[in-house]
């Protein structure tokens, strides 16, 4: 985002402030934080480690209560936080994400889905990078962002210098390189993939510490986003003795997700002695959260409560949280109680740090910056609501939860007690009528606060020079079923969908279709010829070809491409595909305007087989 002239404002609840009303966060009062000092020493501020888990519940935790799992290092910064532990996110993956990053709503900021283009934090949203780079900060983010796939979404377009990740939506997805499978595997490094050994999350863990330990930028902070990708299923490891621990007394894809927890645990342990070694440890604030609900071990232990991922009850939503930092003399070892949730970090992190704002914001989050020193003080009353949405047409009250400290309305039809009933065992909805009543008119009011727009288009820019080649696929269809990694598309799912481009520059544009991606070179109407060392292994087994291909050792179906059908805006282009080709380019002139871009394979009568799974678009003319 563009630094404006003056000091921008923050619109946001103050915690200090004792609301009376205002039953929703994102309807808060207005309150002017102060921007950073100019004149504080670089050396000063705090650094910033928020790391986020995927797929790990609040019962995957040793200090949680698991009687089982090994997370020593989770348990020692646990015993050395403050603990939020009333805390909740959205009970998918890129929504939890999109409120972490914006301070907003996730359906306010059109973030609805983890595939199909849902997954896109819109383009005109500041970030939290943003902030913490007109701060001051150096910015990298290492693993997963699951916030957009191509220009103007992706991390370096959003406030990060630094950028190593897999695909979007996981390693495996069809936006990944194609035989990746979590140990081994190439990397987008600022955007081009790069060849790294080693297990994933050791790997970003590593990259994270290297770019904590470079001294080339005198003593400039960091605000590092360590975003890992387990464990999150497929549950690969590197070695399959790691699970072997667990595996007497559990089935083995919990002992397989335990292990993957653990191998993060312990890379928690060697950042954190970085951080000691290089004299960084007591002037960074170190964030612990985790993106959704429980899952896969869910049924052995879930902390008592009920749901899992993708849940509106407490089990889908309520997560992890804690907070260290020595120097800010923060009151570790101490749990907060209220109600707080992912939105929240940014207000708290801007009011905490003193961070400079580039753009006025509009936040629904609040700060929680008196309850780190003061964790039995009061935040004032409100209503907080997750959804889990995931329709292209908004549907009210679809796995949705309002909640106050004490009240959970589910699906508009469900009202529990949580400090009474933390299982959510008993219905009292029909006991607490006005409860129930007001809840509702919440919900109402947020659900008008967050539709506009939402299911607005994403559009991806194409030839512009910080990103001169556009990749399309079929993750980010706009259509209600996508095949999303790339064992869909290896057995040739017959689905199709579109795309939004706008061109950066008039001129000519090359699109170059292909059955299968770029780094296989496979022919389009043949089957790829993948020869690779079996390096990672889950509970069914080693993986000879891809992730989510079940073990399948020959996941890959030929089709009968003998056309394809390429069609941008209102004008449409068939071109023979021969049997050994591996692509079909048509160039094409384009206006700067945005088109809706399809394209098909054809059999030889002309009929759809698929849509084109891959497809690479760059300007000609440059």
């Amino acid at each position: 985002m563009k630094s404006e002239a003056q000091k921008p404002q923050m619109n946001m609840t103050d915690s200090d402030h004792h609301l009376s009303m205002a039953p929703l966060m994102g309807l808060c009062l207005l309150a002017v934080f102060p921007c950073g000092s100019l004149n504080a020493a670089p050396q000063e501020k705090p650094n910033v480690i928020l790391i986020i888990t995927d797929d790990q519940g609040y019962g995957d935790i040793g200090a949680h209560g698991n009687p089982l799992i090994r997370t020593p290092n989770m348990d020692q910064l646990h015993a050395e936080s403050v603990r939020f532990t009333n805390f909740h996110v959205d009970p998918t993956c890129s929504p939890t994400r999109g409120a972490l990053m914006s301070g907003k709503y996730s359906h306010r900021a059109k973030v609805w889905h983890t595939i199909a283009g849902g997954n896109h934090l819109r383009a005109n949203e500041m970030t939290m990078a943003d902030v913490f780079k007109a701060s001051g900060y150096r910015t990298g983010m290492f693993g997963k962002w699951h916030l957009g796939s191509n220009y103007p979404y992706r991390p370096i377009d959003r406030g990060f210098d630094e950028w190593l990740g897999q695909g979007d939506g996981g390693t495996g997805t069809t936006d990944d390189y194609f035989a990746n499978d979590r140990v081994n595997d190439h990397y987008l490094h600022n955007g081009e993939f790069e060849f790294r050994p080693g297990y994933a999350p050791d790997v970003f863990c590593d990259a994270a510490i290297d770019y904590i330990r470079d001294q080339d930028h005198d003593g400039q902070p960091f605000f590092v986003y360590l975003s890992t990708y387990v464990p999150h299923s497929p549950h690969t490891l590197a070695d399959r003795g790691w699970a072997d621990k667990y595996m007497p007394t559990v089935d083995p894809k919990v002992a397989y997700f335990f292990a993957a927890i653990e191998r993060v645990d312990q890379s928690l342990g060697r950042l954190r002695k970085a951080l000691q070694e290089e004299g960084l440890a007591e002037n960074t604030t170190l964030i612990f959260m985790t993106d959704n609900g429980g899952t896969a071990g869910v049924p052995f232990f879930n902390a008592g409560m009920k749901g899992k991922k993708g849940s509106p009850y407490e089990g889908g939503h309520r997560t992890p949280f804690f907070v260290h930092w020595k120097k800010g003399k923060l009151r570790h070892g101490r749990d907060v109680a209220d109600l707080t949730a992912h939105f929240d970090v940014l207000p708290t992190l801007i009011d905490l740090l003193d961070l400079k704002l580039p753009a006025q914001a509009d936040f629904d989050g609040r700060s929680f910056k008196n309850q780190l020193y003061q964790p039995e003080k009061r935040l004032p009353e409100r209503t907080l609501c997750v959804e889990v949405q995931r329709t292209f047409e908004p549907q009210k009250w679809r796995g949705a939860t309002a909640m106050t400290k004490r009240w959970r309305l589910v699906n508009g039809t469900e009202l529990y007690d949580i400090q009474a009933d933390p299982g959510q065992n008993r219905n009292v909805f029909s006991a607490h009528p006005k409860v129930a009543a007001k809840l509702n008119r919440d919900f109402d009011t947020y659900w008008q606060h967050v539709s506009p727009g939402d299911r607005d288009r994403v559009v991806f820019v194409v030839g512009h020079e910080r990103d001169p080649e556009t990749y399309l696929q079929s993750m980010d269809w706009y259509a209600e079923t996508v095949p999303w990694n790339h064992a869909a598309t290896s057995s040739g799912a017959s689905l199709s969908g579109s795309w939004h481009i706008e061109a950066a520059k008039a001129g000519t544009y090359r699109f170059e279709i292909r059955r299968w991606p770029k780094e296989v070179n496979a022919p389009i109407t043949g089957i790829p010829e993948i020869s690779k060392s079996i390096d990672a292994w889950d509970s069914l087994g080693g993986k000879a070809t891809l992730l989510y291909s079940r073990n399948n050792p020959v996941p890959f179906k030929a089709m009968p491409v003998a056309a394809v059908r390429l069609q941008v805006g209102d004008k449409q282009w068939v071109q023979p595909a021969h049997e050994q080709e591996s692509h079909i380019t048509i160039d094409i002139p384009l206006n700067e305007k945005e088109y809706e871009v399809t394209a098909e394979l054809l059999d030889s009568d002309h009929e759809v087989l698929a849509g084109a799974y891959y497809i690479y678009c760059r300007r000609l003319d440059r």
